[in-house]
């Protein structure tokens, strides 16, 4: 069996938030194929836990380390001094690059992987590898968004960030045989931004498991006899969740409660900052927390709701809640890069006053027909192996991106 190099900034295992469900299912791809030898970090001491079960997947070695998320921002502040994006030093650790240069001396490898930005820094030196990256997201842009909502002296960081990271990013297209983005329309937009690496460029969607996102299962429900529930769900430290559910709790709901008083907003996900928990001090308005299964919570909602003001990429927590069947109302954002028609699949709201007229539209009347053609979308565009056949092209020495691109605009057409 071939082996393959697999970075990681985040352990790849269990796919139990946005990021980590797309690097499981690339690895539970590539193992079908490759000896894998996994490199990535820990940035969540409960995710110890899964090391033997990762490496049983895997086939091959796994090197995992701590990563201190206070010690990592200490250490990014070198990238003051060298002029490279501070995300680099965040991720950059002597023992991963000792192991990664060990490993590749010794075991017949000849094709890595890299997921995000970040890790690329590992295998740029090792030009006779096959190089393929997924960046997942235009990180620098989501930089250049996060600027935007934030005052001197935050927003000239976010902005040199910006900057830097998407040189670098660039610097790594050029270097690497291919690069994926999460969509089509991420990889478009990073082509528009950066023409001299087009034909380097693919995108290919997240999947979801339909069958283990499915409104067939039965679950108790997690509320109150009475409540009718609108639930978000998602990692509730990163911050464009954090702005996106103190902007609906604040400016949206309020509405939508005094429209229907039995109405309760739920946020549902790990690590909640102070300025979340701090949401409860709204009527109506629930902090969950982390929770086993966030399943429960989205079947017995009456919608899920996905207010996004900063979003790069596909929303994981929108497929999963129409996989569900669940009637969904988001921003234009959070909808960027997600093939669904607004009024048909799920409601399009533009500002906070449309927002909240949505929802307590749907309070009002339920519809039913637009939570299943919710989920006939999700079914028949959104299969995990249909997406991931793309990265084994780009894996191919012979491969060429083009073709990718070009077969892609065939299925966009038909």
């Amino acid at each position: 069996m071939d082996e393959l190099l697999y970075l990681v900034h985040r352990i790849p295992y269990p796919p139990n938030k946005g990021d980590k469900i797309r690097s499981y299912h690339l690895l539970k791809h590539l193992a079908q194929r490759f000896k894998v030898h996994v490199g990535a970090f820990i940035d969540d001491s409960n995710d110890w836990q899964y090391t033997e079960a990762l490496a049983q997947m895997a086939g091959g070695e796994v090197k995992l380390l701590a990563l201190n998320p206070r010690l990592a921002t200490l250490k990014s502040a070198a990238g003051l001094l060298t002029g490279e994006p501070l995300t680099l030093p965040y991720y950059r650790a002597r023992q991963m690059q000792r192991w990664v240069d060990d490993l590749l001396a010794t075991r017949p490898i000849t094709r890595a992987l890299v997921y995000s930005s970040s890790m690329a820094q590992y295998v740029m030196q090792h030009t006779r590898l096959h190089r393929v990256i997924d960046f997942v997201d235009i990180d620098s842009d989501k930089w250049r968004q996060y600027a935007e909502k934030k005052t001197w002296p935050m927003n000239w960081v976010y902005r040199r960030e910006a900057r830097t990271l998407f040189d670098y990013e660039r610097r790594v297209t050029h270097a690497f045989a291919a690069s994926a983005f999460v969509s089509e329309a991420e990889a478009a937009l990073f082509k528009r931004l950066a023409p001299d690496c087009a034909d380097k460029v693919f995108g290919f969607s997240n999947g979801v498991d339909t069958d283990y996102f499915s409104p067939s299962l039965t679950f108790s429900s997690p509320y109150p006899a009475g409540e009718q529930v609108l639930v978000f769900t998602g990692a509730m430290d990163y911050w464009a969740n954090v702005d996106a559910v103190t902007w609906f709790a604040r400016d949206i709901f309020p509405a939508v409660k005094r429209a229907h008083p039995e109405a309760a907003f739920y946020i549902v996900g790990t690590r909640p900052t102070s300025e979340v928990q701090a949401l409860v001090q709204h009527s109506g308005v629930t902090v969950t927390g982390a929770v086993a299964d966030t399943r429960p919570y989205i079947a017995h909602a009456a919608m899920a709701v996905a207010p996004l003001r900063i979003a790069r990429g596909i929303q994981n927590k929108i497929l999963e809640a129409m996989a569900m069947a669940k009637p969904t109302v988001v921003t234009e954002q959070a909808l960027e890069g997600i093939d669904a028609q607004a009024g048909r699949d799920l409601l399009l709201a533009s500002d906070s006053a449309a927002f909240s007229a949505q929802c307590i539209a749907l309070l009002t009347q339920p519809n039913p027909a637009l939570g299943q053609a919710a989920r006939n979308r999700v079914v028949t565009g959104y299969s995990w192996a249909r997406h991931l056949a793309s990265i084994d092209r780009a894996l191919n020495a012979e491969s060429v991106v083009s073709g990718i691109n070009a077969e892609t605009e065939m299925r966009g057409a038909a």
